[in-house]
């Protein structure tokens, strides 16, 4: 029984952490190839570390961990790691913007200065150069369908959201987008645009009557139980937060960075929230909300989103002659849909093959090919659960 022991204690020291779900006291064991598959880019220092997750509509089939969430510090990556979900936001947002739509208090195709008068007196800039711009009146309204799916016209961001991205309060960031001319006649291109998610932010709140923040906690977070995606992450979750890393100067290895368009302590109260890009979150809490998607707005048999929300923000809202295909704060593409995040992070829900993946990590670039990781992950996943 002793000598039986001593092996049980030393193969717990060395197998992967196996990850408990939030929602049932099952576990789930680490997938072998899933790491395999990943963990040589860690040991060419190519990746950090990484959270992996796999699931179905069901359940979570497999989430895995490689490498380290602090290389200097040797803190290991762990199930439970916080990340900077960056643009990844933009399809939480999107997704509870479709309640109000889902209530008749919002269509798609109403023009945004019902909701925004600042939106009622916009320009187009049609030429310009560095010492003019020739202006003139859009052809058609904005529409809430158009911020959301980046054809408005609108650009990247304002002039007034410098040095970084988190300083404005919505109210005062949407008046700078409304003063700002716009880089296209709406409804005719595509711009990714942080202004036109961060925009619909704003429209949450005139319509529904409170904060961006709390909207989205009631409508979205606390019913899926998504107890880690915050704005402001808390003393605890910080403590969990996996380091950002970008190729060192002879691009030979990684270095520590920090995240530019943020403003630090990142627990600050002052730091405002931006619907385009200003989420951290967990595996676990990703996770449940791409089963959601897949699930046609259903999770734990109660009902999020209608069918026909979760079927806008899924299908190419951009026009077909464009080569950019997005969706509702989300791109789309033959198999499915899903969204990356400045930070290499992504999310992807699969419809052929009725899988969702999660794949995060914090990196600003990668040193030889590291890029690849997350391909070899997703092929990976793939390859083991996709013929289910």
């Amino acid at each position: 029984m002793r000598h039986k022991l001593f092996i049980a204690l030393a193969l717990l020291s060395v197998a992967p952490s196996y990850v408990l779900a939030q929602d049932t006291s099952e576990s789930y064991p680490p997938n072998r190839q899933l790491v395999d598959a990943v963990e040589p880019f860690v040991k060419r220092n190519e990746l950090a570390g990484a959270v992996m997750l796999v699931a179905d509509k069901d359940k979570v089939l497999a989430c895995d961990v490689v490498g380290h969430a602090d290389i200097a510090e040797k803190r290991k990556m762990t199930p439970d790691a916080l990340f900077w979900i960056a643009s990844q936001s933009k399809t939480l947002t999107a997704a509870a913007f479709m309640t109000l739509v889902d209530e008749g208090k919002v269509s798609l195709d109403d023009p945004v200065k019902k909701y925004l008068p600042e939106f009622a007196d916009v320009w187009v800039a049609v030429e310009r150069d560095d010492k003019h711009m020739l202006l003139e009146r859009p052809k058609r309204e904005i529409t809430v369908r158009h911020v959301l799916s980046h054809t408005s016209g609108l650009p990247f961001k304002s002039a007034l959201e410098t040095p970084t991205l988190d300083g404005l309060t919505l109210a005062v960031g949407t008046r700078g987008y409304g003063v700002t001319p716009l880089e296209y006649q709406p409804g005719e291109d595509y711009r990714y645009s942080n202004a036109g998610i961060n925009t619909a932010g704003r429209i949450i709140e005139v319509v529904s009557e409170m904060s961006y923040e709390k909207f989205m906690s009631q409508r979205l977070f606390e019913p899926l139980g998504m107890n880690d995606t915050v704005i402001r992450p808390s003393k605890e979750q910080l403590r969990r937060l996996a380091k950002g890393y970008k190729p060192n100067a002879a691009k030979d290895g990684l270095e520590e960075t920090t995240i530019s368009q943020l403003t630090y302590p990142l627990n600050l109260e002052s730091r405002q929230p931006m619907p385009a890009g200003g989420y951290f979150s967990t595996a676990d809490d990703i996770g449940r909300f791409c089963r959601m998607l897949l699930n046609d707005g259903m999770w734990e048999g109660k009902r999020v989103l209608s069918k026909a929300a979760v079927a806008e923000i899924s299908k190419r809202q951009t026009p077909p002659e464009l080569k950019e295909s997005y969706g509702l704060g989300a791109k789309v593409a033959p198999d499915g849909f899903g969204h990356g995040g400045a930070f290499a992070t992504n999310m992807n829900v699969d419809k052929q093959r009725g899988l969702v993946t999660v794949w995060l990590v914090q990196h600003q670039g990668f040193p030889g090919d590291g890029k690849s990781a997350h391909v070899a992950f997703r092929k990976a996943a793939e390859t083991i659960f996709g013929g289910k």
